[in-house]
């Protein structure tokens, strides 16, 4: 067990990535507060890691809000009366159209579920973390870090870019407490993500490229799957990567490779 007597918190933790992580990390020894917006989908990914024998519960809150998400760390820590992991998972990927057709609204959305969510999320979490060192996982993306040819994913983009020197300025600030603070970019991993996607009028707009078959050189094309990006969660969670602070790592099977 590489997690024994730790507490870990996941947001997005009702399906995709957060949901494999938190199976993952509770298998490993870890409680686990999943965090989300949907009762059904928490309420499932808590029944699935006590039927294993582990401990978890689930956690009702809007990243984007600060009041909720303050409350939310504290009833973690009120549960089990510490906290040495954050995966600061949730996001969307929202609206993707041509700059002129994207609204004020739409932008703010992206922006403030996607960077202002982590923002909030590992604020609330940190003095907890400094209690006695700990690790933040941020997901970000291949998009705005590798990647810049989906166009239209401007909003998207931008947040995914700006959550990796986020972390790299919190990793700085706090090492000195012994928390690190890494980050995560996935390419095309097999989520429901799409469902709170908005396609508009991008083909004006796209350049005419294309690529070879298969734009997943390491699997023909397949998409990762959230179980692999949980093993990575693992890793930097544990102390197998105690000397990795302020770090992005891409799991695409090479795709930014291929198609940045």
């Amino acid at each position: 067990m590489q997690l024994a007597g730790k507490v870990a918190l996941i947001t997005g933790a009702g399906s995709g990535i957060g949901k494999a992580a938190a199976i993952l990390l509770a298998k490993e020894g870890a409680k686990v507060a999943v965090l989300g917006r949907t009762d059904d989908d928490l309420e499932k990914t808590v029944e699935q890691i006590q039927s294993a024998g582990s401990e978890a519960i689930p956690v009702t809150a809007d990243i984007s809000q600060p009041a909720e998400m303050q409350a939310a760390v504290q009833q973690v820590v009120n549960q089990w009366g510490r906290l040495d992991i954050v995966f600061a998972n949730a996001g969307i990927n929202g609206v993707w159209a041509p700059l002129e057709q994207l609204e004020p609204d739409e932008w703010d959305k992206t922006i403030n579920v996607n960077l202002k969510g982590t923002f909030l999320t590992v604020k609330y979490a940190v003095p907890h973390l400094k209690k006695q060192g700990g690790s933040v996982i941020i997901t970000s993306s291949i998009n705005g870090t590798r990647v810049f040819s989906n166009t239209g994913a401007t909003a998207y983009s931008c947040t995914k870019a700006a959550q990796v020197a986020f972390a790299k300025m919190v990793a700085l600030e706090l090492a000195k407490d012994r928390v690190r603070v890494n980050v995560i970019c996935p390419g095309a991993i097999e989520t429901n993500i799409e469902q709170n996607t908005e396609h508009r009028d991008l083909e004006a707009v796209r350049e005419p490229v294309q690529y070879p078959q298969g734009d997943i050189p390491l699997t023909d094309g397949k998409p990762g799957s959230s179980e692999q990006v949980a093993q990575l969660v693992l890793f930097l969670a544990s102390d197998a990567s105690s000397h990795i602070t302020g770090t992005e790592t891409w799991i695409d099977g090479g795709q930014s490779l291929l198609v940045g």
